[in-house]
């Protein structure tokens, strides 16, 4: 007897709508749709036969100096638990790419005209950021509207940047290198023009117009 095709469903969970409106009832789905993940994972974990975190990576031992505590610990007393070993990383990452691939082969034999994300490379990293960067700055406002700007949230995109080009130095091609420079220097030189302009307004406060005379 030929295999059922499996039914791929696809659920709109964008808190906001297209109109940039907040979609009723988000808030009272949220709390459902928490709990059946919830149950869900609850229910995977049981089935698995060899579950990947062990008791040894959850273990707490208490730390024999306030300098041990300081060099691995949390910040509040609590040593940081031991990472996953190699063979567990390797296992995790072998079942993820296994699931992508079946997933990509099920939507394609759906929607097999419709364009398929790729292989996620470098690059698409750093355009990403730089576009959440951008649109913190009001890029992409309509004509007619008041840009939104977010300083704070395009501050701290522009430093996550900064902190991927120290922690990839001598590791990116050519290319890779090129691209997230210009990245940077293009929303550094953008965040100073909107924060000097900010200045120069605050300095200089319009005038008000004087009233005609009656």
């Amino acid at each position: 007897m030929p295999e059922k095709e499996p039914q791929v469903t696809f659920t709109d969970r964008r808190k906001i709508s297209s109109d940039g409106e907040i979609r009723p009832g988000v808030a009272e789905s949220e709390a459902e749709e928490e709990k059946r993940r919830q149950a869900e994972t609850s229910k995977a974990a049981a089935a698995t036969a060899e579950p990947i975190a062990t008791a040894k990576q959850v273990e707490s031992v208490a730390p024999s100096s306030a300098a041990e505590t300081h060099a691995g610990g949390t910040g509040s007393g609590e040593p940081l638990p031991e990472g996953p070993t190699a063979k567990e990383s390797a296992d995790s990452n072998a079942a993820y790419q296994e699931t992508t691939q079946q997933l990509d082969e099920m939507l394609r034999a759906k929607a097999p005209d419709s364009s398929h994300l790729g292989p996620i490379v470098f690059d698409h990293l750093v355009q990403s950021m730089y576009m959440t960067a951008m649109m913190s700055m009001g890029a992409g406002t309509q004509p007619g509207e008041k840009p939104r700007i977010d300083l704070m949230g395009a501050r701290q995109t522009i430093d996550l940047l900064g902190v991927l080009a120290e922690k990839t130095k001598g590791n990116l091609t050519a290319n890779e290198q090129r691209l997230l420079e210009s990245a940077l220097f293009e929303l550094r030189m953008m965040f100073l023009e909107i924060t000097n302009a900010i200045a120069r307004n605050a300095a200089n406060p319009p005038q008000p117009q004087p009233s005609g005379r009656k």
